[in-house]
């Protein structure tokens, strides 16, 4: 399966990177030569990259080579999403950009291409509405860091075609993730898992501004209670690191 990612931020390049080392061929985009090079280097050098795999044991080396071999980096738009069967939009969360570049790849993808975004929130109806496949586009939203976190969340309308429902969740099962299909919901932002994560950090934040704990006090509370891998606050940091990328 061919494979396009667009964007190769932190997010852009860790999804290319895990859908290269499941056995596809990736071409990943960008609009600038330096996002490309740091790209390269994440994938081969960076603290999840290919390398410390081979280190940990993760991979062997045969089987990075193999990965790397299927991964490109490209500045050509065109050339990255010509021949295609999935496109993977991660491109920074601003809506006038997603509905721009989802035109665009409507018109340069063949017509059986399945559009997917890598949104945190934005309605899945927008950014169908924006192509003239709109059964064809449908939310694939990762978490970060995309090489370690399973999370998958698959956001689809009813409109969405059962067959790019299957198609997608078959691909997240092979990269490792654990698909879930949730439903769009335009009046919303946020789809599942940043919804309760907002209203969880609100409620957090209160907790703090009324006195009752300081931030490190709630984050060591809430991992201790519910075996959270971090608190809440230290979820912020993490977010705020990866957002718009």
């Amino acid at each position: 399966m061919k494979t396009a990612v667009i964007g190769a931020g932190v997010m852009g390049s860790g999804i290319a990177q895990v859908l290269a080392q499941s056995g596809h061929e990736v071409h990943c985009t960008d609009v600038a030569e330096d996002a490309l090079e740091r790209a390269r280097t994440s994938v081969t050098r960076g603290r999840y990259g290919f390398d410390r795999g081979v280190e940990r044991g993760k991979l062997t080396r045969a089987a990075a080579d193999a990965a790397l071999a299927r991964l490109h980096f490209t500045l050509d738009l065109e050339a990255a999403v010509s021949a295609t069967d999935l496109v993977i939009e991660c491109i920074p969360e601003r809506l006038d950009l997603k509905i721009r570049v989802f035109r665009q790849l409507d018109r340069l993808a063949p017509p059986d291409a399945i559009l997917a975004s890598n949104s945190s929130g934005f309605p899945l109806a927008g950014l169908a509405a924006a192509t003239d496949r709109p059964s064809r586009v449908l939310v694939w939203h990762w978490a970060s860091p995309p090489v370690v976190m399973k999370f998958a969340e698959i956001v689809v309308r009813e409109e969405t075609d059962p067959d790019a429902i299957r198609f997608v969740r078959k691909t997240a099962l092979g990269c490792g993730k654990n698909p879930i299909v949730v439903k769009d919901h335009p009046m919303a932002w946020g789809y599942v898992a940043n919804r309760i994560y907002f209203a969880m950090l609100n409620e957090a934040s209160r907790v703090v501004s009324d006195g009752v704990a300081s931030e490190e006090e709630v984050n060591q509370l809430m991992t201790d209670c519910y075996g959270w891998p971090v608190g809440p606050f230290a979820m912020v940091k993490g977010a705020r690191k990866g957002f718009g990328d």
